[in-house]
């Protein structure tokens, strides 16, 4: 095969059917939405069959534990695509939506119409959700999307991307407003980031190498996050018995999603009384703590205790390894950070309103929480429906990515008229 031609002739597929989601009415869009949804649970067995050929070659190429974990596709996490699916189609249709008209001295109105993108490519590994979710929020938001996963999820992809067709060929929508690229060759990427004749964004959701890749080399804009360095700070106002379960769940819900605490700060006035308890519950865990001298000495005697270095402040673990340091106060927790934060997600644990909102105003990532754990810096969780990633750049979009951020601004006149004297 012919790699570049190939990724062309998909290029020029999604451009048209993307002038045909563009011109479809909101209600066929949702109806392409519900069949697919339909379809994915009629499925479920195949695709976790499907998925079991994906998770067994996985585990023989020694794929690493994190990595294992995003792969798999319980029947939780189907039923949570299919979930996501349908509250998309509940969402209002942000397409054609006209604001901020006003009236202008001459006569003419202006305002804002929200459009599509266009087509996007969205590259990912190791996630089969993703494909479904990608699907459901382009095919909602009127564009095309050229999908293309990770070869560790080559197996549940092609039958996902079955389906989806299915639902769109039902909805009289274009086949080729998803297109699922069915080759594990890593040309793929290369071509697919380098058509912006064809593609109008690229959406990486994967590991920092990939995305430091596509910084690189993409000549197409992207709408991306390169790493989840997130903190959770312990004020000394806080009341322990949110902070505890609230860390624990920030560390160990998860250890390989990209809104899962990699530091913990801790007020020095509060450290004493928090430290001890909270290394009680990561034992349960095996979480490995790296600690800075002050909690080192409180910690001393918990059984996976090692000293931190300057590195860990800025690495993001991905396992059960948490990064802990003691802060003054306020003022060093938001400087430190500032200084190491990945500009993702970050929590402050306190019952001080001024201090909360210091926090929030000051804290530069696109999540910033009071009394939460950062694991739900998600777009499900935010009420998107679904997200297509996470961005922490500050132009166009940030945080989970939904709908808004799958579309853009134009402006629109009327005019009864009027020249321009």
């Amino acid at each position: 095969m012919d790699i570049t031609a190939h990724m062309h002739t998909l290029g020029r597929q999604a451009r048209t059917a993307s002038r045909a989601m563009a011109r479809a009415d909101g209600a066929t869009r949702n109806r392409a939405l519900l069949l697919i949804a339909e379809a994915i649970e009629r499925e479920a067995d195949a695709l976790r069959s499907a998925n079991g050929q994906d998770m067994d070659a996985a585990r023989a190429s020694g794929l690493a534990p994190a990595m294992l974990d995003r792969l798999a596709l319980s029947s939780a996490a189907i039923a949570t695509m299919v979930t996501g699916l349908r509250q998309i189609a509940e969402l209002p249709d942000p397409i054609g939506e006209i604001s901020n008209m006003k009236v202008r001295p001459t006569g003419i109105q202006v305002g804002q119409m929200r459009v599509p993108l266009g087509v996007i490519g969205i590259i990912y590994e190791a996630r089969p959700n993703v494909t479904v979710d990608a699907a459901g929020l382009c095919i909602k938001s009127g564009n095309a999307a050229i999908l293309r996963g990770g070869s560790e999820a080559i197996h549940c992809n092609r039958a996902l991307a079955k389906l989806v067709a299915e639902g769109l060929q039902e909805a009289g929508l274009p086949l080729e407003a998803v297109q699922v690229v069915d080759t594990t060759d890593r040309a793929a990427v290369g071509a697919l980031i380098t058509m912006p004749q064809y593609v109008d964004v690229i959406v990486p959701r994967g590991g920092k190498g990939l995305i430091a890749r596509l910084m690189e080399e993409s000549t197409v804009p992207m709408i991306k996050h390169l790493d989840g360095i997130c903190h959770v700070y312990i004020d000394a106002k806080a009341d322990l018995e949110k902070a505890l379960p609230v860390a624990f769940n920030a560390k160990c819900h998860r250890y390989g999603t990209c809104n899962t605490m990699e530091t913990l700060l801790v007020s020095r006035e509060i450290a004493p009384a928090v430290l001890p308890r909270l290394a009680q519950l990561y034992q349960t865990k095996e979480v490995e703590l790296r600690a800075d001298p002050e909690s080192f000495a409180i910690l001393a005697g918990y059984p996976h205790l090692v000293a931190a270095t300057d590195e860990d402040w800025s690495t993001e673990y991905l396992a059960p390894i948490l990064a802990v340091k003691i802060v003054a106060g306020i003022d060093e927790a938001i400087d430190h950070i500032n200084t190491y934060s990945s500009k993702h997600t970050d929590a402050i644990i306190t019952e001080d309103f001024s201090g909360a909102m210091r926090f929030l105003k000051e804290v530069d990532s696109a999540s910033v929480m009071v009394n939460a754990s950062t694991r739900f810096a998600d777009g499900f969780e935010y009420g998107l429906g679904a997200e297509i990633g996470i961005s922490n750049d500050k132009l166009h979009a940030r945080g989970p990515v939904g709908l808004e951020g799958l579309t853009s601004l134009k402006y629109v006149v009327f005019g009864h008229g009027e020249i321009r004297q």
